[in-house]
């Protein structure tokens, strides 16, 4: 049992002196107290039992009150033990055959150089005599009151003897009463019941027996102060019975067996995890404080880890752990109370530390290079596999492998996958390889796990899995193939019975072409199409009905070659509905000078949506960046050129969209002329060097005279009234016309002023055209033909071309006769349709002599002079001119 000394009474020493210094008549009092603390720096007195064990607490001193700053503890006598916060413990046995043992503790402060003692007596306890309560009739004397003592204590686990006297409760009231005492409560009359009782007569509370503190840390009981008669001059008090700690529990973990996971390679401190433990003992006494250190590890050497004394935590002390050496670490912890003590009570606990995997090891193929066939033409066929090692952790993403083809697979004629069993790369053909292509590929595979390659000290450089495949491919003898092996076409349902509508074609893939192939459409097909058995044709056999159902169909051809070997190939056929797109009439036009817009009429014979409103442009922004179109209505546009474009003639393409969006390019042909009127329209003032006729250019002049005198003499038998009043009953020499009726070449006229006409429809207008009209429009053709064409001729030159033009021969008749009849046919169709004449007026000028120097004077057939045939200037004509006339001559 504790006794306590002079210390445990005073535990405020310096509250009491800070509050009592300024009180004059206490200072006696201080002094005194002043001298029993002092006192405590020399002695002190603990009650204990006759017989000590080992581990025993004795009592407590207090260190602090005596020397603060101690910073060294011992003790005289080895048998005891002090520690920091001035508990005494036996090391040993201890009997005390004498009444009295004595031993002294030394304090040291090493820095102050300062030392101070404290003397230990020991008492052993002595039984105790029960006195009796004195009688009434006792002299009475007034003592302190005892009815409220402060709380009783109790070590657990007490070795007594029993019973003994904890503590004793008293009431000043027994000086004048007989008093008894009495308790009840737990420990008493509750469970545990019967561990304390109460003396009547004196008040001593004693324990039968031993106390467990972790099972009943303190007892509250209720003790009570009668006289005989049943009257209770005290309140019932309640009295605390507190058990004090003994350190009789050693600390446990909180688990069998701990494990943590830590990555390999990873930083020294790195934190592992934290071990826990408990203590059964009285909480935040050294009792229940705890250390830890490690006992143990498994391998040995090296150490590999660290454990915080006080907080338990596990840390890593090198960054050398590598999973592919030592997978696993076991550790051994001890825990121990009494702040480590070696006299604490301890415990052991196992740890079990995995070495986590990271990708400190690169995935590599078993061999750099490889070699494999395969049949050309043959399509998801697995034609390899390739190893991949692994020195990571099997199936974790460290271990896992991707392949992929960096090099030689462009076309995607192959495929590599992962086996997540094996780790292997398998390599697939997924496209048909052709032999004639390439009989060898070679491919380049790289391999690389699931996650990214970790660098970590001790470990070699990064390199890159990588390796080659050579992949033979086997020719094998097969059929045609058609290119391409879909064939798209579209009809037109307007289109008749045995229009091309397509060719479709295969060829050998050993030779590349198509030769001694047949082609045939396949039973049971679309009877829309026929195909030519040798060229491939494709061509329509029926008439589309606007109203079919079915628009769309495919057909199956088959390609035989020589060998009877058989490819396929398949057209997909669709109908579109019968709509012709918009086109543009007419479509060439001349433009003065003015720059006076065009009329620009479109015709689309289908009906609504595939009708007008017609939206125009030109298609080609680079041949229209010069010219302005203007929507006029629903079918027409307005076309006019810029300014700045420099004159010539243009072709421009002319798309006209329908109401539907159905689009159709049309080609104008605008002659940008510098002129006044169109009729003008080639008439230069520019002079050029002069040029010689051709053969071709001879040609057609002899084939447009001819023509001229059809025309003309066709144009005076129909306008016999009108702007001609007279018919024309003679051939008149000064007109140099002569009347025909064979077919055989004429006489020889030789007047240069006859010029070659192809012939061109002309519409009647509403009024007469005399024949000066014509032959003036006919000039103006030639010189605008010559503009047309980039040339610049006179009036001169025109008469005089048999020196000049006709020696040059730069002209086709083909192009002679489109450029003449587009513009005779401009003529008349504007005369028509111009109700007032006014076209009439600009176009019609009547005149019967062309002007000076002309031998032939006026060609108009329906002159009103009526001259003698003269042909006598056919006899003047140059050399050339009669080598064309004998040329003309028939022989």
């Amino acid at each position: 049992m504790k006794m306590y000394g002079t210390d445990d009474f005073f535990p405020a020493k310096g509250r009491i002196l800070q509050a009592c210094a300024e009180i004059p008549y206490v200072r006696l009092i201080m002094y005194k107290v002043l001298s029993l603390f002092c006192e405590a720096c020399k002695k002190v007195t603990f009650n204990v039992p006759s017989k000590l064990e080992a581990g025993t607490l004795v009592g407590r001193v207090n260190l602090r009150e005596c020397l603060k700053s101690a910073e060294h503890i011992s003790s005289s006598d080895p048998d005891f033990r002090i520690l920091e916060d001035g508990s005494v413990y036996t090391t040993n046995i201890i009997s005390l055959s004498s009444e009295e043992k004595t031993f002294t503790i030394l304090l040291k402060d090493i820095q102050r150089h300062e030392e101070k003692k404290i003397h230990v007596n020991l008492l052993a306890h002595q039984e105790k005599t029960h006195k009796t309560r004195h009688t009434r009739d006792t002299v009475l004397r007034r003592t302190k009151r005892r009815w409220a003592p402060i709380p009783s204590s109790m070590m657990e686990n007490s070795l007594g003897p029993f019973p003994m006297q904890i503590q004793q409760v008293q009431s000043d009231t027994a000086q004048n009463y007989t008093i008894y005492y009495s308790a009840s409560g737990p420990g008493i009359d509750k469970d545990p019941k019967g561990l304390f009782y109460i003396e009547r007569e004196t008040g001593n509370i004693f324990a039968t027996g031993p106390v467990d503190r972790e099972q009943y840390p303190s007892f509250k009981i209720i003790c009570f102060a009668t006289t005989a008669d049943g009257y209770s001059p005290e309140k019932p008090l309640l009295h605390t019975i507190r058990i004090e700690d003994d350190n009789d529990n050693a600390p446990c973990f909180t688990q069998d067996l701990f494990e943590f996971v830590v990555p390999e390679h990873c930083k020294p401190g790195t934190v592992v995890g934290k071990v826990i433990a408990e203590d059964r003992d009285e909480p935040y006494t050294l009792h229940t404080t705890l250390r830890y250190q490690i006992v143990s590890e498994q391998p040995p050497l090296p150490k590999m880890f660290s454990v915080h004394r006080e907080s338990g935590v596990i840390t890593t002390l090198t960054s050398q752990l590598d999973r592919e050496i030592i997978d696993k670490h076991i550790v051994l912890i001890e825990v121990r109370d009494m702040a480590g003590q070696p006299f604490g009570l301890c415990n052991t606990g196992t740890v079990v530390i995995n070495v986590g995997d990271i990708n400190d090891h690169a995935p590599y193929c078993g061999h750099s290079s490889y070699e494999t066939k395969v049949q050309e033409n043959q399509v998801n066929v697995e034609i390899m596999r390739i190893p991949c090692l692994d020195k990571d952790e099997p199936n974790s993403p460290a271990w896992n492998c991707r392949f992929s083809i960096v090099k030689g697979n462009e076309d995607n004629h192959f495929a590599i996958t992962t086996d997540g069993r094996t780790n292997e790369g398998v390599l697939c053909v997924v496209k048909g390889l052709d032999y004639e292509t390439a009989n060898v590929r070679i491919l380049e595979i790289t391999v690389v796990n699931e996650i990214p390659y970790a660098v970590v000290p001790y470990s070699s450089a990064l390199s890159q899995g990588i390796c080659t495949v050579r992949v033979i491919v086997l020719d094998v003898d097969e059929g045609p193939v058609f290119k391409p092996c879909l064939l798209n076409i579209r009809i037109d349902g307007c289109r008749t019975v045995g229009t091309v509508v397509g060719k479709y074609l295969a060829e050998d893939p050993e030779t590349g072409n198509s030769e001694g192939i047949s082609y045939r459409i396949a039973p049971a097909q679309c009877s829309w199409i026929t195909i030519d058995e040798n060229s491939g044709e494709l061509r329509t056999t029926t008439l589309f009905d606007k109203d079919m159902a079915v628009r769309q169909c495919n057909i199956t051809v088959l390609a035989i070659d020589r060998s009877g070997k058989t490819g396929t190939g398949t057209v997909l056929a669709t109908v579109d509905d019968c709509i012709r797109y918009p086109i543009l009439t007419p479509r060439d036009f001349i433009i003065c000078r003015d720059r006076k817009p065009v009329c620009i009429t479109a015709v689309n014979p289908n009906e609504y949506p595939y009708s007008e409103p017609f939206r125009f442009d030109i298609s080609d922004r680079s041949v229209g960046s010069g010219w302005q179109t203007t929507q006029h209505d629903a079918k027409s546009m307005y076309l006019s050129p810029k300014n700045g474009i420099p004159f010539g003639i243009y072709t421009l393409p002319i798309s006209v969209r329908d109401n539907a969006g159905r689009q159709g390019t049309s080609v104008v042909k605008v002659n940008y002329c510098d002129c006044i009127t169109p009729s003008d329209c080639g008439v230069v003032r520019q002079t050029v060097p002069a040029v010689t006729l051709g053969v071709w250019a001879i040609l057609a002049m002899i084939l447009g005279s001819l023509l001229l005198l059809l025309i003309l003499i066709t144009l005076c038998g129909c306008y016999g009234t009108g702007a001609v009043s007279k018919h024309v009953t003679d051939d008149l020499a000064n007109q140099n016309l002569i009347i025909s009726n064979t077919e055989a070449p004429g006489e020889e006229v030789m007047d240069p002023n006859i010029i070659p006409l192809q012939p061109a429809t002309v519409n009647s207008c509403d009024q007469g055209v005399g024949i000066g009209t014509i032959r003036h429009e006919v000039k103006t053709g030639v010189q605008s033909f010559e503009m047309s064409k980039g040339g610049h001729q006179t009036v001169e030159s025109v008469r005089g071309y048999g020196k000049s033009t006709m020696e040059q021969g730069r002209y086709s008749c083909s192009e002679w006769q489109n450029f003449m009849h587009s513009r005779l046919g401009e003529k008349v169709y504007m005369c028509r349709q111009d109700e007032e004449n006014k076209h009439s007026e600009d176009y019609v000028l009547p005149y019967n002599y062309e002007g000076r120097g002309s031998l032939a004077g006026s060609v108009g057939c329906c002159s009103d002079q009526q001259e003698e045939e003269v042909l006598d200037f056919l006899d003047q004509l140059e050399p050339k001119f009669r080598t064309l006339a004998e040329t003309c001559v028939k022989r």
